[in-house]
C-alpha cells in the first residue's frame, strides 16, 4: 500500500514582531515581554519598517516564505508606557532571518541553525534584544544570510 503524505502546512501565524529591512523581513521570536517590539522600534529607527507586531502570518509562496500583519493588526505596535502606537507598515514581505530572542544567547553560534516555518528554512539567530548593538547585529546578520 503506498504512503499517505500529508502537504506541509503553507501558512501560520506566528507569536513575534516583524520587520522589512529593505526588501527583506526578519521575523523577531521571543515571550512575552522580552524586547520584540522594543528591538523592532531600534532598528525602525534605524529606517527599517513595520510589518507587523503581536502576531505574523507567514504563508509559503513559491517556495518563499512571506510575512504579513493580520487585519486587525496592521500597521500598529506596541509601544511599552505608551501603548497601541499607529504606524506605517508594508504588507507583504518575505522572511529571511528569525531572531530568537534570548537572555544569555551563545558567545560564538554553533553551526548554522534553520526553523521550518510553513514548510520553509529561515535561518535562525539567537540574541539578547534588549542589548544596545542588538539592531546592528540583526542588520549584520541579514546581510549574512543573503550570501
Amino acid at each position: 500500500m503506498p504512503e499517505i503524505r500529508l502537504s506541509e502546512v503553507s501558512s501560520e501565524t506566528v507569536h513575534g514582531t516583524c520587520v522589512a529591512i529593505g526588501s527583506r523581513a526578519v521575523l523577531i521570536e521571543g515571550r512575552s515581554g522580552e524586547g520584540k517590539s522594543d528591538l523592532a522600534l531600534r532598528l525602525i529607527d534605524r529606517g527599517a519598517a513595520l510589518v507587523a507586531d503581536g502576531q505574523v502570518i507567514c504563508q509559503r509562496q513559491e517556495g518563499a516564505l512571506i510575512a504579513c500583519a493580520p487585519t486587525h493588526l496592521a500597521g500598529r505596535i506596541e509601544v511599552r508606557g505608551l501603548g497601541i502606537i499607529e504606524m506605517p507598515n508594508v504588507e507583504r514581505v518575505p522572511v529571511e532571518l528569525l531572531i530568537v530572542i534570548l537572555d544569555a544567547p551563545p558567545r560564538f553560534p554553533e553551526d548554522p541553525r534553520t526553523r521550518r516555518i510553513a514548510g520553509v528554512n529561515v535561518p535562525v539567530l539567537a540574541l539578547a534584544a534588549l542589548e544596545p548593538s542588538a539592531p546592528i547585529k540583526v542588520e549584520l546578520a541579514l546581510k549574512q544570510a543573503a550570501r
